[in-house]
């Protein structure tokens, strides 16, 4: 039922495309995150709440239908909703179902409840297409309520001695999360304007991060000392943060869990925290499926695929696309493990799954 060609994802005979990276009629869209929703499509369809996010990075005036999980729609006989996939807010898995065939696009997922995103929900199919970030055994993250414990402890010591707290995440998703568990009685809460934008756009459907306060240019030194600020991963080592020292910095992402990752990032502390599923996450959310074709895309493809081909006797296959995952801090050459020689890359114009 579903193709990847040079747009993306695209099912014929509803003439739609899922998280497509060229300009195409009907996007449906399985969250906000700039490598799944690109700009140019005449229509997109997405969860509700990614809906204000969409109008914020590809336009105001872009054409945008919001539904809500479980919803069905229903186009030239195929059946299409959105269900939970608990990557960021808003984040949703596609159903498609047609003469009993059924296919789920799972777009970025994980599996631990974060407390803010709707927790992943998994949804029985033939077909399953899965992203594999953290597709290797060396990934096995901590629970979510550890990691902010440790983030709350290392802001308290850090306001303590004076030090400002900068903690590095992504502006949309992961930002939030860390806001959302930050104790509040540690000291204020300030974010860089890209996080705010984000939280100002999410503030449409109910979330509220108005205590995370904007980074005015009236502030002082001497009001940031001390305080905690979440800061999207562009602003390590830029100018920007002049203004907080002395401040300690640290970053949040699975990548984190690598031995080395910090140091090479040059940050003061690594929070082991991501948005993607680990290693036995991704096992456990297959086996849900009770999938037996399953596409493997970003991140370690072809190590994974082979894995769930050799030891859970699956059909998968590695498929090229232009999803990047968790990638801007960029630390998989920890791994001395190759993707090169397991299996070749789909090159074809056009792969048929």
């Amino acid at each position: 039922m579903l193709k990847f060609n040079d747009n993306g994802i695209y099912c014929e005979q509803a003439d739609v495309y899922i998280d497509p990276w060229g300009q195409v009629d009907r996007a449906i869209i399985t969250h906000a995150h700039s490598d799944h929703a690109r700009w140019g499509s005449r229509h997109y369809l997405a969860h509700h709440f990614s809906v204000p996010i969409l109008r914020w990075r590809l336009g105001a005036d872009i054409n945008a239908t919001g539904i809500e999980y479980g919803e069905e729609i229903t186009i030239n006989g195929v059946k299409i909703s959105l269900h939970p996939a608990g990557h960021i807010i808003g984040s949703a898995q596609v159903r498609l179902e047609y003469k009993g065939e059924i296919w789920v696009v799972s777009g970025d997922y994980k599996l631990q409840d974060d407390g803010l995103s709707t927790p992943f929900e998994p949804v029985r199919c033939q077909h399953f297409i899965t992203e594999s970030t953290f597709g290797l055994p060396v990934y096995r993250f901590p629970s979510p309520t550890m990691v902010q414990h440790d983030i709350n402890d290392w802001c308290a010591k850090n306001a303590a001695i004076g030090k400002t707290s900068i903690v590095i995440g992504y502006a949309l998703g992961k930002a939030q999360r860390i806001i959302a568990n930050l104790d509040r009685s540690i000291a204020p809460i300030y974010v860089h304007g890209a996080v705010h934008n984000i939280n100002n756009a999410l503030a449409q459907n109910g979330f509220d991060f108005s205590y995370a306060k904007p980074i005015e240019p009236s502030l002082t030194k001497k009001d940031l000392q001390g305080v905690i600020v979440v800061a999207p991963p562009s602003a390590v080592g830029s100018p920007w943060l002049k203004r907080f020292e002395p401040y300690s910095e640290a970053i949040c992402s699975g990548w984190m869990q690598l031995r080395g990752a910090r140091r090479r990032r040059g940050a003061d502390r690594g929070f082991v925290m991501s948005d993607h599923c680990d290693w036995q996450q991704l096992n456990d959310a297959i086996k849900a499926t009770g999938a037996e074709n399953i596409y493997v895309t970003h991140g370690y493809k072809s190590i994974y695929a082979k894995w769930l081909r050799d030891d859970m006797h699956l059909s998968a296959t590695e498929v090229d696309t232009l999803y990047e995952g968790e990638t801007i801090e960029g630390e998989k050459e920890e791994i001395n493990q190759s993707e090169s020689g397991i299996a070749p890359p789909l090159n074809t114009e056009e792969q048929s799954l």
